[in-house]
């Protein structure tokens, strides 16, 4: 996935001739912090709400103030990992899309590029999740893969926490399975360090369900 493919077509941009209430109105409605100014096709910067509260001129053109500007962007075929980078290390809610040193092409917003990190990582998807701890020198992910599907299941995502005063490493791991017993076991027996495992509630609910059902006909027999 790259930045093009993540352009949102529902939030407009400012013209010089927009005013500051404008803008206002736009972030509000759309629920975002900032929106980049274009001339023609020219990308001229972000502005943010701050920007214009503090220039107490609301009511009067955006291109008529002084305004100091800054210019995060990121080019149309970037990857996605660049576009959380920068949004999260500027801390910005909307990130402009060019085409060329200057040529907006149009911009991507921090929820919509939250839907698509829920979908990388499969969030909503049914199944448990098992937090590792292992030094970074033992990570191997075909080892790992094999234990998950020898146990007859999937990763459905993976994700790598490094250590800043360490060489461990925290590996969360999303399985497509809520009874990750088995799976547990099989690490445990590799001499893995387990962290942490969650289940979803609903599906330890249907988890616990099942054993107890199981629990009922072993009695019965």
């Amino acid at each position: 996935m790259i930045a093009k493919d993540l352009i949102s077509d529902v939030v407009p941009v400012l013209r010089e001739t927009d005013t500051g209430i404008q803008a206002l109105n736009w972030m509000e409605i759309f629920r975002v912090s900032h929106l980049p100014i274009v001339k023609g096709d020219e990308f001229l910067g972000l502005i943010s709400d701050n920007d214009i509260y503090d220039l107490n001129q609301a009511e009067e053109p955006i291109g008529k103030q002084k305004l100091s500007l800054f210019s995060p962007y990121v080019m149309e075929n970037h990857h996605i990992y660049d576009v959380i980078e920068i949004i999260s290390r500027l801390k910005l809610t909307v990130i402009p899309v060019l085409e060329d040193e200057k040529t907006y092409v149009g911009l991507i917003t921090l929820n919509d590029l939250m839907q698509y990190i829920e979908r990388i990582y499969s969030v909503r998807e049914p199944g448990g999740i098992i937090v590792l701890e292992l030094n970074s020198i033992d990570y191997s992910l075909s080892e790992i893969s094999r234990i998950v599907e020898s146990n007859d299941a999937k990763i459905l995502s993976l994700y790598v926490k490094s250590a800043t005063d360490s060489r461990k490493i925290e590996l969360t791991i999303k399985i497509n399975r809520s009874n990750l017993t088995s799976i547990i076991q099989t690490f445990l027996r590799y001499d893995y360090t387990i962290k942490t495992t969650y289940v979803r509630e609903d599906d330890m609910k249907d988890m616990l369900e099942d054993r107890y059902n199981s629990f009922m006909r072993f009695l019965n027999i």
